[in-house]
This record gives structure tokens, C-alpha cells and sequence, in this order.
């Protein structure tokens, strides 16, 4: 099993929905955060990434036929270059409303954790991402709006100049099935488009939201 759609964008863009509609479609497992709490021993992979060590992206990937969502997402250009014939598939949204779901799930988890009661894996997972995420895309200033939105911004600019046009789709799941299933080709499927992951299922997976 190969990778065959690779995901850069950023958690919270609809990323649960997406990969619940790449399953449908028959793109599964695919890649993502939950995927990685589920299965503690992918932890590892992202260990070593953020400690800077050389990692086989087909290993990291392995079994897996997508990937969305972070941590993924921070690799995208190893992973594009590991699997040349994969599609790229940019989940977006508005800038404001993407900001106000980050702020209030993983920028408030990641602002948190170290305080919380978390299985040890999740803890490990949550380190990886303090160094590739809150100090890497954002640098060092995550719960910053202006920093985290222009990175957000050039996350998409800089996928837009390095994947070619016709390997890429810029997918917001408010478009439904019809944009997703034409740059995927397969047929738009007789079941409503999905919609996952609200804020509340977010805290649920992680034992409850901590108060400021």
C-alpha cells in the first residue's frame, strides 16, 4: 500500500471530516492526530523527526493510503517527494474562523498539556509538536493570532509555488463532495458529506477541556 493523497494543512481545517470522507471514497486508513493517539507506537516517528533525525516517510506512512491533518502536515515536503505520484489535497478555511477553532482547542491544549492528566504517549506526541509546530510554523509564539495567521497564510502560499497545479487541490469541506470527488476522479457518493470533530469531540478525546 502506497500513499496516494498527502495532506499540509493545518489541524482544524476540517481535517477529521476529510479524512471521514477519504475513507468513504475508499482512501483508508488515512493519517491523522487521532490515528496517531490511537496507536501509540507511531509516536516514535514523530520523536525522532522533531529531534531532527533522517526518518523513511514510507515507514512513517506505512499501511496507511492518505494523510491529513498534523503531524503529517509538517512534513509535506518529504512526504511529496517520497510518494511522487501521490495528490496533494490543502484543507483550508476562512482565516477567522479557522483562527477561533485553533485558539480554543489545540492552542489551548498545547498551552496546557504539561499540567494535564494525559496518557504518556499523548504527553510525547504533545512534545513532538511543541518543537515542530508551536516553535517551528509558529515560532515560538502559538497562542500569537497575527504570527499563527500569517503562517497559516504561508502555509498555502508555499504548497501553492512547490506542488504543481494539477497534483493540488485547495479543499474547504463547506465545497461538499463535488470538488473532492472530481480531483480524486471517482464518483460522488449517494451519502450526505460529513461533518466532524466540533469542539467538544476534540476535548472528549483528550478527558475534558481545562479551564483558563
Amino acid at each position: 500500500m502506497s500513499l496516494q493523497i498527502i495532506g499540509p494543512g493545518f489541524g482544524r481545517t476540517g481535517t477529521k471530516t476529510t479524512k471521514t470522507a477519504l475513507e468513504h471514497l475508499g482512501f483508508g486508513p488515512c493519517h491523522h492526530m487521532y490515528e496517531v493517539f490511537e496507536n501509540p507506537p507511531q509516536v516514535a516517528h514523530w520523536t525522532a523527526i522533531a529531534a531532527g533525525e533522517t526518518v523513511d516517510m514510507r515507514d512513517v506512512f506505512a499501511g496507511y493510503r492518505s494523510q491529513i491533518d498534523w503531524p503529517g502536515a509538517h512534513v509535506w515536503r518529504e512526504t511529496a517527494k517520497a510518494f511522487p505520484d501521490a495528490k496533494v489535497l490543502l484543507t483550508m478555511r476562512p482565516e477567522e474562523s479557522w483562527w477561533r477553532s485553533y485558539s480554543k482547542t489545540i492552542g489551548k491544549f498545547m498551552k496546557h498539556f504539561k499540567n494535564l492528566e494525559v496518557p504518556p504517549h499523548i504527553f510525547e506526541m504533545a512534545c513532538a509538536m511543541e518543537t515542530l509546530v508551536d516553535n517551528g510554523t509558529f515560532g515560538g509564539r502559538p497562542n500569537d493570532k497575527e504570527t499563527v495567521l500569517a503562517a497559516y497564510r504561508q502555509r498555502k502560499a508555499d504548497v501553492e509555488a512547490e506542488i504543481a497545479a494539477d497534483r493540488l487541490l485547495v479543499f474547504d469541506v463547506a465545497e461538499g463532495w463535488e470538488p473532492l470527488c472530481a480531483f480524486l476522479d471517482v464518483p460522488v457518493p449517494d451519502a450526505p458529506f460529513p461533518h466532524e470533530n466540533k469542539k467538544e469531540d476534540f476535548w472528549a478525546a483528550l478527558g475534558g477541556e481545562p479551564q483558563d
